[in-house]
């Protein structure tokens, strides 16, 4: 006995491969619905499609199914830490009537068969491969396995992506520049003859930051003030926020990236501390890279809210702000440092990019903004 797949069923899934296997959308899950389907793609012209297969016959019933997914999208906003969110809406059994309600951010159109996808021009513009890359096998059971199983393949390539991201890996690269700092601080602890506080002497000699002398030519005090420390309370706190932070970013970026982020992280830290800093006060400390490290795990959260869910707003913003509001509270910190630190390792990290999730225009604005940034820092140091 040859089994049928209904038309609309055959509509749903031919859309479902689409959007699924062409254009990078993935299923997600939302409590309480029936015969419709929430694909989601941060990325996408439209960050939520909605594919929904139940009868709306009247303007009240899609009035009200109209409200039910602004109120569906708010919760997305909420749980990803998103300021917008639009979605695309299809129905495929909907009724012909008057529509009197028209919500911002949310798209509506009606499609009763594959021709009318087709021939949809608003549509094909958003999505200008649709027409060709419609799943067209329609009509046999066969449709069913072969679609399952084309999205299974694209789901399950997607997971080996983000298994190698996600992955937890040996962070050498941070143990290496924790042995540097660890160097330099055994050093310094020889020549000031001290181990809570060492004297600003060593410091300068050793590298220390400086605004006079950074101006007068000593450029690479802002990078190798990063490796020094005042004394063994400020060292042994920065090590230990180096390890927990560095080893995550050195997992996620991979190491040659996470050594970028590091150093653009110190030289912005260092260049606005400088920039801002008094003629007379000494800075030292690889706070301002650590700060640096949080922003490009800012830019990863962000990028990949969907998967850490609600990390982004629970952990990583409030281990920042209270850093930050650590730093403005008690004085002899340099929060400069930290804020020039924090700016440039978010830059870096869009403009190295992040795996297999975000977009091309983003590294390049994240090139372009890093750039600017070192170069407005540069000239206000040097020339203003």
């Amino acid at each position: 006995m040859e089994i049928s797949v209904r038309k609309q069923d055959q509509i749903l899934m031919s859309l479902v491969h689409y959007f699924v296997t062409k254009e990078n959308y993935s299923p997600i899950l939302v409590q309480g619905v029936k015969d419709e389907i929430w694909l989601e793609n941060i990325h996408g012209p439209y960050r939520v499609i909605r594919i929904n297969s139940n009868y709306i016959h009247n303007n009240e019933q899609f009035e009200f199914d109209q409200y039910k997914i602004k109120g569906i999208l708010s919760q997305i906003k909420k749980k990803t830490f998103s300021f917008r969110v639009n979605a695309l809406n299809i129905n495929l059994n909907e009724n012909d009537y008057q529509k009197s309600v028209i919500l911002k951010n949310i798209d509506n159109i009606t499609v009763k068969s594959l021709a009318d996808i087709e021939n949809n021009k608003d549509l094909l513009e958003i999505f200008p491969n649709l027409k060709k890359g419609l799943y067209k096998n329609t009509g046999s059971i066969d449709m069913i396995f072969n679609v399952t199983k084309d999205i299974n393949e694209k789901t399950e390539k997607d997971n080996k992506k983000y298994e190698k991201i996600f992955s937890k890996k040996e962070p050498l690269i941070t143990y290496i520049l924790i042995g540097i700092c660890t160097i330099l601080f055994i050093l310094s602890m020889i020549l000031s003859k001290a181990i809570y506080e060492f004297d600003i002497k060593t410091l300068l000699i050793l590298g220390a930051n400086n605004k006079l002398l950074v101006k007068s030519g000593q450029i690479w005090r802002v990078i190798t003030s990063a490796f020094l420390h005042g004394g063994i309370a400020h060292f042994m706190i920065n090590m230990y926020s180096l390890y927990i932070i560095g080893k995550e970013i050195e997992g996620h970026f991979g190491k040659i990236n996470y050594l970028t982020i590091y150093f653009f992280s110190a030289l912005c830290g260092g260049l606005l501390s400088a920039v801002a800093g008094k003629a007379g006060v000494v800075s030292v400390g690889a706070s301002g890279a650590i700060f640096g490290l949080m922003g490009a795990l800012v830019y990863f959260g962000l990028c990949y809210r969907l998967y850490l869910k609600n990390s982004l707003l629970n952990q990583i913003l409030p281990v920042i702000a209270f850093n930050l509001i650590i730093g403005f509270s008690i004085a002899g910190i340099d929060m400069w440092g930290h804020i020039g630190g924090l700016i440039g390792g978010f830059l870096m990290a869009m403009a190295l990019n992040v795996g297999a999730i975000s977009k091309k225009g983003d590294k390049i604005n994240g090139i372009i903004l890093s750039i600017a940034f070192v170069l407005i820092l540069l000239l206000i140091l040097f020339f203003i």
